[in-house]
């Protein structure tokens, strides 16, 4: 297999409030796992930088974390902060366009939840445990399991 500089950048937020975590339930229409549970993020898309000011001579700073903002204010309607690093993967879909996906962890600073139509139609505040009630998307829970540990200053890579 030749290797392929070109992947689809996604990133995700672990939304934290009270202690809990923002599931959301992908609607059924969606191409890829329809009826799953997960958390909220999306695509990076250039014109999360390109329309903007350079922050140096030739960079734009913090694409991912604009990025992470504005998917969550979409998705589901929140103000988050204080982004931090969790884990990444990476992907091969049915469709052969490899991904990669950035997760991260997020305070909640405001706002109701309202989802986005056609992309998620159901949510709810889930403890790490409580979350092993809902059909999550493989590997969530562990990364609700990190993100816990991250919390309490430990450290840890994804594990099964």
């Amino acid at each position: 297999m030749e290797s392929q500089y070109l992947h689809e950048v996604a990133i995700t937020a672990i939304i934290i409030k009270d202690g809990k975590y923002l599931i959301t339930r992908r609607s059924s229409n969606k191409k890829r796992f329809p009826g799953k549970w997960t958390v909220p993020g999306g695509k990076m898309e250039t014109n999360d930088y390109l329309a903007l000011p350079k922050d140096t001579e030739f960079y734009w700073y913090n694409v991912l974390e604009r990025t992470l903002k504005r998917e969550v204010k979409e998705e589901a309607g929140l103000d988050i902060g204080n982004i931090e690093y969790i884990t990444s993967l990476a992907t091969v879909h049915e469709d052969g366009d490899p991904s990669l996906v950035i997760s991260c962890a997020a305070d909640y600073l405001g706002g109701e939840v309202k989802l986005q139509e056609g992309e998620t139609d159901d949510f709810a505040w889930v403890s790490l445990e409580e979350s092993k009630n809902y059909d999550l998307l493989d590997g969530i829970y562990e990364e609700f399991a990190m993100t816990e540990k991250k919390r309490k200053g430990e450290k840890s890579e994804w594990s099964r």
